[in-house]
């Protein structure tokens, strides 16, 4: 039991990882068809004159991106019904026989460099257009459009593939080779994270909920392409996880990984949109600030990253609508979490090295802390199982009792949409210290930071 907590402590990311954490919150552009045909899936049957963006702008994308705090971009080259959004020499499909002959994909990373932020790409491996699906020959076709994506477009800080498929009963089967899918990103973009491959999972769902307790280190038997990194747990030969997908909020629990067959390290990634659906649809509103908020909190501020869809209209720019909602979920962004408050960090208790001790101690009192922010060094592995905030000097009441930390955990002691807020310390005094106290972990711990707001 003590050998298998040593190796699950020591299961690690990637350097692709590490920067895919760093990217922490990048947008969905969903775009394509489906914008003209107001489908959410097509058919692979419309004609290529209906993709028409008059006033296409890929720098409008980027920019407001860039304003709204995002680092990424990903971009769907493909979506379901096969329609290309780069003129590929692989299917008529696609922009070069559209009214609009730009390629779509050349000026979005183009853009994107120009903005600052990172860019990557969706291609679809359903396609309802392609005669050639459910054939052996398509891996063929998927693989040449592929590394046409891969070579012809710049660096990619991500590959993104989707595992719908909606053929019924007595439609196509196509059986995907992502092995050789995978090898051949790897070849070409090896700083790339490939989600829903070895690197990035699926959180679950596509309304922006997050697990409360998310670990990056779950069973690998769970996930069919992961870098297993350990051996098996202790109760492995007395059970099993075959119960357990993708949307089982314990993924990654101590009661789970005891039963692994090995452990990977494979951090889950929020998908969400800005309105009711992935495409563009003209009497759709953006969701709530405060909903968007709930969300960067439960995501980028709970050991995940936050993919938030941001559809084009029909002229191929971002809804103004859209764009309202973006610079309020910023400002409130930067009004909360802008510039952490002065403060001193110390570890004053590391007898027991799976269970410190820290003094956080501001440089001037304060009314109150809105938010602690806590983040492990995950280079080493996530290992924090427990913690909890205390008012310094308080007692036994905890200001706040979580279980993972990861790369990082935002720690909401206040409820910003409030009408009113109670003060960290309920008697009124300024604020001055706090403690945060992990209470379990499953290897030595190091806090990279910690931040109050």
């Amino acid at each position: 039991m003590i050998d298998f907590l040593k190796e699950a402590a020591g299961v690690a990311p990637s350097p692709r990882q590490l920067m895919w954490y760093d990217t922490g919150f990048y947008a969905f552009i969903h775009f394509g068809m489906n914008t003209f045909t107001d489908q959410e899936w097509g058919t692979g049957k419309e004609p290529e004159s209906l993709f028409d963006p008059k006033g296409l702008d890929c720098r409008q994308w980027a920019r407001v991106l860039r304003e709204a705090g995002i680092k990424g971009m990903v971009l769907t080259a493909k979506h379901h019904d096969g329609f290309c959004l780069w003129p590929s020499k692989y299917t008529e499909h696609s922009v070069k026989n559209a009214p609009c002959k730009r390629d779509v994909v050349a000026e979005a990373a183009s853009a994107c460099r120009e903005e600052g932020i990172r860019f990557g790409v969706y291609l679809s491996p359903w396609d309802r257009n392609s005669e050639l699906y459910g054939t052996p020959e398509y891996n063929d076709y998927y693989c040449n459009q592929l590394e046409e994506l891969l070579t012809q477009y710049g660096d990619l800080f991500c590959v993104w593939f989707d595992g719908a498929c909606g053929e019924g009963p007595n439609g196509k089967k196509q059986e995907y080779d992502f092995p050789r899918y995978i090898e051949m990103i790897r070849k070409y973009q090896p700083g790339a994270v490939i989600f829903g491959g070895p690197d990035v999972r699926w959180c679950g769902n596509e309304a922006g909920s997050s697990r409360v307790s998310e670990w990056a280190v779950v069973p690998g038997e769970l996930y069919e392409l992961a870098d297993i990194q350990t051996g098996p747990g202790p109760l492995a030969g007395e059970g099993s996880l075959s119960y357990m997908g993708c949307t089982d909020g314990l993924i990654g629990s101590m009661s789970s990984i005891l039963y692994s067959k090995g452990l990977a390290f494979l951090p889950s990634e929020v998908d969400t949109s800005i309105r009711p659906g992935w495409f563009w649809h003209s009497q759709e509103e953006p969701r709530p600030l405060k909903k968007l908020f709930q969300i960067y909190l439960g995501s980028v501020g709970g050991n995940a990253c936050l993919n938030l869809n941001i559809p084009p209209n029909r002229d191929g720019l971002l809804d103004e609508r859209d764009i309202t909602r973006l610079k309020e979920l910023r400002a409130l962004l930067d009004k909360e979490f802008g510039t952490p408050l002065k403060a001193k960090v110390e570890k004053i208790d590391g007898k027991y090295p799976t269970q410190p001790v820290y003094l956080v101690t501001l440089d001037k009192p304060v009314p109150r802390v809105k938010y602690v922010e806590l983040r492990e060094d995950i280079s080493k592995g996530q290992r924090v199982e427990s913690f909890r905030i205390e008012y310094a000097g308080g007692g036994d009441y905890p200001l706040f009792q979580g279980t993972t930390i990861g790369n990082r955990k935002i720690c909401a002691l206040t409820d910003p949409f409030a009408e009113q807020n109670r003060l960290l310390d309920d008697t009124g005094d300024q604020v001055e210290q706090i403690v945060v106290r992990v209470t379990a972990a499953r290897g030595e711990v190091f806090i990279k930071n910690i931040d109050l707001f």
